[in-house]
């Protein structure tokens, strides 16, 4: 079986002899061979040409040959920027959008979901360099952020400690909201769609600020907009789902057509594993802390996860319960690597 079939194979909760392993961004600052490639080309420079894209991508499965899936190298803030909200990084850190949307007219002005296919042309070019490199021996991952995740940027314009801006809006002038997340919906439907036809075979939805709404205001402010996305693409078509800080509300998302939900390291994965259906997969979940322990102790830690899912129902991918950092280790990163794929 190929790391490609392996993976598709966890998606459709089918039986395995070890989960499919791969690890969100994957590619970045803890290898040295991306860090010298950032010396020669900036982040946007690099999500944007083709070619740097496919090194970037493809930079952790030379290291690491045994990741059973590439996740494309990009930035969810692509589609606010294809939409007419170009963003920078801020040089103390975090993201700095050019200008809030704070209006009616500021919606109003933003491109049509047919700008995405125009404006982000490299990304199906990435995609297409990547499915021909890898042929069919791993699996090929797009993915985007939500609309309510992506909205959270564009209202506050930039990252923000209390988000204050987007949840008074959605509190105070739902109509204005909803326009915003229709708009937002629409686009990430036409980009999933073009990723689909470049060679994705999954794509990874990041609500990545999900996690911090109130309860009850979950199903309005983000899951409704996801469903509708989902529900947009073509039938059964892999589709994970990861909201850090989500595990409230991972009985909802489970209904809401995403065949894989991700988990963070805050919960234990068999007992989520025993709430879900048996047609829904779970990825995840260690702590992304240990890929600056050492190698004994990642191996330690993944065997004590692997132990405890033996007996659960199938469909497991194995991931961290979020994206590694800068300061993992490479040694524990092998050490993970090599923990999964000697699993029996």
């Amino acid at each position: 079986m190929t790391s490609r079939q392996r993976f598709l194979a966890a998606c459709a909760c089918q039986p395995l002899e070890r989960p499919p392993l791969w690890v969100m961004r994957q590619a970045g600052r803890y290898l040295p061979e991306y860090r010298a490639l950032k010396e020669k080309s900036s982040f946007l420079q690099m999500v944007r040409t083709p070619e740097l894209a496919l090194e970037v991508t493809l930079q952790p499965l030379r290291r690491f040959p045994g990741i059973d899936a590439a996740i494309l190298f990009s930035d969810i803030l692509v589609i606010p920027e294809a939409l007419g909200q170009p963003y920078a990084f801020r040089d103390t850190g975090g993201i700095a959008m050019a200008h809030r949307i704070d209006s009616r007219a500021a919606v109003e002005a933003l491109a049509p979901a047919e700008a995405v296919g125009e404006k982000l042309h490299y990304v199906p070019a990435a995609l297409r360099l990547i499915r021909s490199e890898l042929g069919g021996a791993k699996a090929l991952l797009g993915f985007g952020g939500s609309p309510w995740t992506l909205a959270s940027y564009m209202v506050e314009g930039g990252s923000s400690a209390d988000f204050a801006r987007i949840k008074t809006l959605f509190y105070t002038d739902r109509a204005l909201f909803d326009a915003l997340l229709g708009k937002l919906s629409d686009a990430l439907i036409t980009y999933f769609r073009i990723q689909i036809a470049a060679g994705a075979d999954a794509i990874q939805i990041f609500d990545s600020w999900g996690g911090i709404l109130a309860g009850p205001d979950y199903e309005a402010a983000s899951l409704r907009w996801i469903r509708q996305i989902i529900a947009a693409l073509p039938a059964d078509f892999p589709v994970i789902l990861y909201t850090k800080g989500g595990s409230p509300h991972l009985a909802a998302q489970a209904a809401s057509g995403a065949r894989v939900l991700g988990v963070d390291w805050t919960i234990e994965l068999p007992k989520i594993r025993q709430t879900l259906p048996r047609t829904v997969a779970v990825q995840g979940n260690l702590d992304p802390i240990l890929m600056q322990t050492s190698p004994e102790i990642v191996a330690r830690e993944t065997t004590r996860l692997l132990d405890s899912m033996r007996d659960q129902a199938p469909g497991h991918i194995l991931n961290l319960g979020h994206g590694i950092t800068p300061q993992a280790r490479l040694e524990c990163m092998q050490a993970l690597v090599e923990t999964v794929t000697t699993y029996k």
